[in-house]
């Protein structure tokens, strides 16, 4: 596990409920900083931060998108793979709503809602990742392999250059 005082989200539960190695991060999170931002201030490759993005189908059942934080999701592919009309990102409040968590804190584990997940198989190629641990300015570093045995997401091909 990981040694060091931090607050316990309802993600953290989630991976020492499953019994997760895991270290947390934390950083000054920055408005509108994005991964960009992460990966500077933790001295990281953006590549292996990962952004949890929650997005709704044309009927507003939402889903979750685990993409690299120097890529872009391609809705359009996303939605032929999944066999939707369409896919796009949820309003930060509806976001908020569905996750529990605010929009720059969300974390894909623990969410309030339960939803599918899906995720860029490219990450699970990555020795490690550094994923949001339920609130901003926390992250939480980790085998890909573990995302994929606690959530079991559908892995996908939707990268596009961001």
């Amino acid at each position: 596990m990981t040694t060091g005082k931090f607050s316990v989200t309802p993600a953290i539960r989630v991976l020492r409920e499953h019994a997760v190695e895991f270290t947390a991060h934390e950083y000054a999170y920055e408005e509108k900083g994005g991964t960009a931002a992460s990966a500077r201030e933790l001295g990281l490759a953006e590549h292996q931060v990962i952004k949890t993005l929650v997005m709704e189908d044309e009927t507003k059942r939402p889903l979750i998108v685990l993409m690299h934080g120097d890529k872009q999701v391609s809705t359009k592919n996303l939605a032929r793979v999944i066999g939707v009309k369409s896919v796009q990102p949820c309003k930060p409040e509806v976001a908020d709503k569905h996750s529990g968590y605010q929009v720059g804190g969300t974390s894909p584990f623990g969410t309030r809602r339960a939803m599918p997940v899906f995720m860029q198989r490219t990450i699970a190629e990555l020795p490690r990742i550094w994923i949001n641990g339920g609130r901003r300015g926390f992250l939480i570093a980790l085998d890909p392999r573990e995302v994929v045995r606690v959530l079991a997401p559908m892995l996908v091909d939707v990268a596009i250059d961001a």
